[in-house]
């Protein structure tokens, strides 16, 4: 289940991250380690996360997974290992709100883009999911929410 989608420019936004390309069927298993690398990283010199993490997809090709761990943060990090400085503009997106399980993303994702295409938007390649409220969150994965977005070309 989706909240109803709605247009809303987002703020600019300084992150540290760490890119990887894996197999669709290896999400899993690079997932967690990827964001402890990244959130130790951060904590490693004191800086401050500045709200929930997010993967951003910067394509979406058949079997394979090119994205971005990220984690918001509140000054600029210097790079260590894989983990670098991201600096995110400001931009328009679609956004909606999934309730659920994750195994329930690919038919969001199909229910939002299905949505953005009826009203005549017209997407960039890339998108982002953020982490509002998971497993961490509790056992019952109707409490889970995934914030989905869609950067649309102006």
């Amino acid at each position: 289940m989706i909240d109803p989608p709605r247009i809303t420019q987002t703020a600019g936004l300084l992150t540290a991250f760490v890119h990887l390309t894996v197999p669709r069927e290896d999400i899993r298993k690079v997932m967690g380690p990827g964001l402890g690398e990244v959130r130790a990283a951060v904590a490693a010199q004191g800086i401050a996360a500045t709200g929930p993490w997010f993967t951003h997809h910067l394509r979406m090709a058949p079997g394979i997974f090119d994205f971005e761990i990220c984690v918001p943060v509140a000054a600029p990090i210097d790079p260590v290992g894989r983990v670098k400085l991201g600096q995110w503009p400001v931009t328009t997106v679609a956004r909606t709100v999934f309730h659920g399980d994750y195994e329930g993303l690919g038919a969001a994702w199909g229910e939002f883009n299905a949505w953005v295409a009826a009203k005549g938007y017209t997407p960039r390649p890339d998108m982002w999911e953020c982490y509002l409220a998971g497993p961490e969150s509790g056992v019952d994965p109707s409490g889970w929410r995934t914030e989905l977005n869609r950067p649309l070309v102006d």
